[in-house]
């Protein structure tokens, strides 16, 4: 029998191994310092875009309230078609929670088209009860920019020509106020200061006690998270230069409807801060906002900016 023999050729392949211990560990460490980098960069991104995110909160709210508050003081003191002083009213008027008590005369001192209190709410007992947190109170008194097609009881006009105006309450205008043309204006006035929000009581608000057609006060929030309200009132000088004063410096009463140095005011002066409604881990807030007369200093975890402007009052 013949043998046959082959020749098995040497490839050089030995057998095949798998990862030792040590390798399996290295590898693993690598990979969890992989995970780790990325674990980190993911969370600088989170905390990254919460930052932007609270930001954006306090620019929004911020500029909202300015701007409303802008536009509210540029139409504060028109009185329809005329510019002379309003006639004493000769019909009853009847307010429910009228700022500063019933039969105050508050509402119907339209010649004060704005009026301030420094550091302090004088409606505690009525149209602002107790829900002023801090800063000044604002008060804004106007017309509708348009007349009222149909008169309703209990709403409050300013009855209208260009040479006389009286505020009347009802469906009856006042005879007393002749000429052309002539229309009758729905009366809206506005006391506003900083309170709370209407869902979280920890959460401050730009607030307002505002008139409504069945002739009382109603609290509405304008927008959340305004801290801080703070109000000066421009006056000239006999050098024609405005000096700011704060509302305790101005003589003249929010109801007494006589001429005061209210008249002259001609421009105002508003600080507003605005904060965040969550407090922000690992966020300190030390800072010392100054506003008008006050500085508010601060020691929380609240991100907060401050906005101001001036209003030229064209009426």
């Amino acid at each position: 029998m013949t043998t046959v023999k082959r020749n098995m050729k040497n490839t050089g392949q030995g057998p095949e191994g798998g990862f030792s211990l040590v390798e399996m560990m290295v590898s693993i460490t690598v990979g969890l310092m992989i995970v780790a980098a990325l674990t980190g960069v993911l969370t600088s991104n989170s905390r990254s875009s919460k930052t932007n995110e609270r930001t954006s909160e306090l620019q929004s709210n911020g500029r909202y309230a300015l701007d409303h508050l802008k536009r509210e003081l540029r139409h504060a003191g028109y009185r329809g078609y005329t510019w002379a002083e309003p006639n004493p009213p000769t019909g009853a008027i009847i307010i429910t929670n009228e700022c500063g008590g019933a039969g105050s005369g508050f509402v119907r001192n339209l010649r004060q088209g704005i009026w301030g209190a420094n550091d302090s709410n004088p409606f505690s007992g009525d149209c602002l009860g107790g829900g002023s947190l801090r800063g000044d109170v604002l008060v804004i008194r106007r017309v509708a920019n348009q007349p009222a097609t149909a008169l309703t009881s209990n709403t409050l006009y300013f009855h209208s020509t260009y040479s006389n105006g009286e505020v009347f309450q009802g469906t009856v205008a006042p005879t007393g106020v002749t000429g052309t043309p002539i229309a009758s204006f729905a009366l809206q006035e506005y006391a506003y200061y900083i309170g709370s929000d209407d869902t979280d009581a920890t959460v401050p608000a730009l607030r307002r006690a505002a008139l409504q057609s069945d002739g009382s006060f109603a609290d509405e929030m304008v927008v959340s998270g305004i801290e801080h309200l703070q109000v000066q009132y421009g006056i000239a000088t006999t050098d024609l230069n405005t000096r700011y004063y704060n509302a305790d410096s101005i003589v003249g009463a929010s109801t007494d409807n006589n001429p005061n140095e209210w008249d002259s005011v001609n421009s105002v002066r508003i600080w507003l801060l605005a904060r965040n409604a969550r407090a922000e881990n690992g966020y300190a807030n030390t800072g010392a906002y100054t506003m008008g007369d006050q500085t508010y200093t601060v020691n929380d975890s609240f991100r907060r900016q401050l906005f101001t402007t001036v209003v030229q009052l064209r009426n």
